[in-house]
């Protein structure tokens, strides 16, 4: 019984040390509890709002300006190039000033295209009065000259430079053939039906002329006919007329008629 009192004398003077102690060591081995202090800032919101300008206008201003690129939308264009035109200036130079595209073209590597036979005519007037003009237009490949053939004299062929468009021959018939190749160092273009054709001469004014003529005094000569034709069938009948005439008041005439 002595012994329980002392055992419980002991434990109510050790339990406050005891607890004293265990929290003197769970304080010192806890991390310390920090707590965010509020800062209140007194002013107007203009205020803020004139920092926050200047914060963005001091951003602003290192900033390098921005370069503008403007962008066109245009269409290339192509060259005006006139291919049945004489002495014109080569495609390539012209691109070179204006920027102007050049139609496609097949290469001197390669025989040139067909050129386009535009008219066969014949020539009234001048020096040259008597002969036959061939006109053509180029094709879209790299030519060195032309040459102009005629059916039944292949061996008399004439070659033109490459800038010119028409070239004369001699006097043809009609009907007769006339083809225009281009030629390079590759070779020559093979005859189509656009770059042949037919000599068919225009009917002149002479022509049409000669034409009323003939067809005028065909008319008169018909005319004078039918006239003759007609004032002769008037003259029988007057004289058959007359004759009646003369019988039936002859009193002879219609007792012999009795007799």
């Amino acid at each position: 019984m002595t012994s329980l009192y002392r055992n419980l004398l002991f434990f109510l003077i050790a339990s406050p040390l005891l607890h004293s102690h265990l929290f003197t060591h769970a304080a010192t081995t806890s991390s310390p509890i920090t707590r965010p202090r509020i800062i209140f800032i007194h002013g107007s919101d203009d205020d803020y709002k004139d920092d926050y300008n200047d914060d963005d206008n001091s951003s602003l201003s290192e900033v390098p300006p921005l370069v503008k690129i403007s962008v066109l939308n245009t269409t290339p264009q192509f060259c005006k190039i006139n291919p049945c035109l004489e002495d014109q200036e080569p495609c390539v130079q012209l691109s070179e000033k204006t920027g102007c595209l050049c139609p496609g073209i097949s290469g001197a590597d390669e025989p040139p295209h067909s050129p386009v036979i535009q008219t066969v005519l014949p020539v009234s007037k001048g020096d040259n009065s008597g002969k036959v003009e061939v006109q053509w237009c180029a094709p879209s490949s790299v030519v060195s000259r032309y040459r102009v053939v005629v059916e039944g004299g292949e061996g008399d062929a004439l070659e033109f430079g490459n800038a010119l468009r028409r070239g004369l021959v001699g006097s043809l018939e009609v009907g007769t053939k006339v083809c225009v190749e281009a030629m390079n160092s590759a070779g020559h273009s093979s005859p189509s039906e656009f770059s042949c054709t037919r000599y068919d001469p225009p009917k002149t004014s002479d022509h049409n002329l000669l034409v009323w003529i003939i067809g005028g005094g065909v008319a008169l000569l018909l005319l004078i006919i039918i006239t003759a034709v007609i004032l002769w069938k008037q003259k029988i009948c007057q004289k058959g007329k007359r004759d009646s005439t003369d019988g039936l008041g002859n009193p002879s005439y219609s007792t012999e008629g009795t007799l």
